[in-house]
């Protein structure tokens, strides 16, 4: 599971696209490593509207 995620979060990285706020939470919530990767792109990427809030993803849309 993990290198199909890892890919998605890199194309995500080499693209600026927004893999969708559901599949990051999922990662998020399911694997403690991709964590790192998710606090990058989302760093890289504000214009997402995806933040870290008391170690949660939060989408400011909803």
């Amino acid at each position: 599971m993990r290198p199909e995620r890892m890919q998605k979060l890199k194309v995500a990285a080499n693209s600026g696209e927004n893999p969708g706020f559901e599949f990051l939470k999922e990662c998020w919530n399911d694997d403690p490593a991709l964590q790192i990767v998710i606090k990058k792109l989302l760093a890289k990427f504000p214009q997402w509207g995806i933040a870290i809030v008391d170690g949660v993803l939060v989408d400011r849309d909803k």
